[in-house]
């Protein structure tokens, strides 16, 4: 069911304001990501097969230590590779010509404001 034109206005000026105050939420969950990092993947891989190397050596030799360390060198692969790198992501940017009604900038907390008033008088039952 498709939405309304009031609804659909509302989605896009919620989405602005998300943008606009939550930037941080924004890059984490739905921004831009970079390149890969391939050397980091490449090595974690590496890692991981060294590891488990190791923790099947210790298991067939019956050595505590050598079982406990190949565990830890393949975990620490595993992090490795599958966490994305600090410099592989890009910053997100404003949606550019995020203004209110009006063609004015609208400011986030009157936004916010307008709806948490309205939420107010419907539960005093004054709406207009």
């Amino acid at each position: 069911m498709p939405l309304s034109e009031q609804e659909q206005r509302l989605l896009d000026e919620m989405e602005r304001s998300l943008y606009r105050n939550d930037a941080d939420f924004v890059q984490a969950v739905g921004g831009r990501r970079g390149r890969p990092a391939y050397r980091s993947i490449v090595l974690g891989v590496l890692l991981a097969v060294v590891g488990i190397g190791a923790l099947i050596a210790g298991v067939a030799t019956q050595l505590l230590v050598v079982g406990i360390l190949g565990f830890v060198i393949m975990f620490a692969g595993v992090l490795l590779a599958v966490t994305p790198s600090k410099r592989s992501a890009a910053p997100v940017e404003p949606i550019p010509g995020a203004r209110g009604e009006h063609g004015r900038p609208s400011s986030s907390s009157g936004f916010m404001d307008k709806l948490n008033e309205r939420w107010d008088r419907r539960q005093e039952g004054d709406e207009r």
